[in-house]
């Protein structure tokens, strides 16, 4: 008995012709991928170029002239900048910025550690007081400004009245040289704590609790897990914290205005305060813009600087 094995003949493709493209040339495909892209990043790109590169560019091209707002402008090159790294108004407002930044950024780093310390525990009623904290975030600048105004008057404010309780005389705060710029930055921590204590929780809770129990079974303290195992992990979000705090220390201008006005004899002059009179009460909009653009110069270094040295202290793993 014989069988019949019958084969299947193989199956053959059809090579597919050279030249001709599947769904159009490499370049096409490309440039059709960047006009989805753009299409997808138009709403944003708009207002981005219309309110920031736009405007960015403008004071760039009219800090190289002399302008009052009203009349020609006339072209001055770099003169403006050489003003301005020679005046001596300008080297008091970097300074008095830079006091600023000293005195704000510390205290306003350990008190938002401290509260999301605190309500990262399991308290009754977390959730409100995390909201009753975060709530002079939200609140407008002028707003606070005035309530702190009010707190810190000399002659009828809160604080010295309740120093007066203690016998102690309260200083002139707002009024007084020495006190102005301390008066602008308890109000600025005072404001921003709620924001540091709100990324700060979101680092904390994010930490691994393992490493808490090895801690505690090799006989760490709390004040060591803090130092230990809390800071180092929570590096991240410091770095985040700092790096948003310096940048806004630099642009600090609202409660400026409001509480001191620059004042008293430009004790509390900050650099956009005097942005803001080179502007509008001495009509040298061109000297304005050069001033903020050193400025922005300025910002952009501090930041690349912290950038390259997160390498040393960031820990993200």
């Amino acid at each position: 008995m014989t069988t019949a094995l019958s084969a299947r003949p193989a199956a053959t493709s059809t090579p597919s012709a050279p030249g001709i493209p599947r769904r159009g040339t490499p370049g096409r495909r490309r440039a059709r991928y960047a006009l989805t892209v753009a299409v997808f990043l138009l709403p944003s790109l708009v207002p981005l170029v219309a309110f920031v590169l736009a405007p960015m560019i403008s004071a760039a091209w009219t800090s190289l002239h002399s302008w009052n707002l009203i009349g020609t402008m006339t072209w001055v090159g770099f003169d403006n900048y050489a003003h301005l790294l020679t005046d001596a108004a300008t080297r008091d407002a970097f300074g008095h910025t830079v006091y600023y930044i000293v005195g704000y950024l510390p205290i306003v780093y350990v008190g938002g550690l401290a509260l999301a310390l605190a309500l990262n525990a399991r308290l009754r009623g977390r959730a409100l007081l995390r909201g009753m904290y975060f709530l002079p975030v939200i609140t407008s600048w002028v707003v606070v400004a005035l309530v702190w105004r009010w707190l810190l008057s000399p002659s009828n404010g809160v604080v010295n009245t309740v120093l007066a309780w203690f016998g102690i005389a309260g200083p002139g705060w707002w009024s007084d040289p020495a006190w102005s710029m301390p008066s602008i930055i308890l109000a600025s921590a005072w404001k921003d704590l709620g924001f540091v204590m709100v990324i700060l929780l979101a680092g904390l809770q994010s930490i691994n609790p393992d490493l808490y129990e090895a801690a505690a079974l090799d006989g760490a303290g709390w004040w060591r897990r803090l130092f230990s195992v809390t800071l180092p992990m929570l590096s991240p979000s410091t770095f985040f914290v700092i790096v948003l705090s310096l940048i806004n220390g630099f642009q600090v201008f609202d409660q400026v205005y409001v509480m001191t006005g620059g004042g008293p004899n430009n004790s509390s002059q900050v650099v956009v305060q005097q942005v803001y009179d080179l502007t509008f009460r001495y009509g040298q909009a061109g000297m304005a813009s050069a001033l903020s653009w050193l400025l922005f110069l300025v910002i952009m270094l501090v930041t690349l600087v912290q950038f390259y040295g997160q390498k040393r202290w960031v820990n993200y793993e």
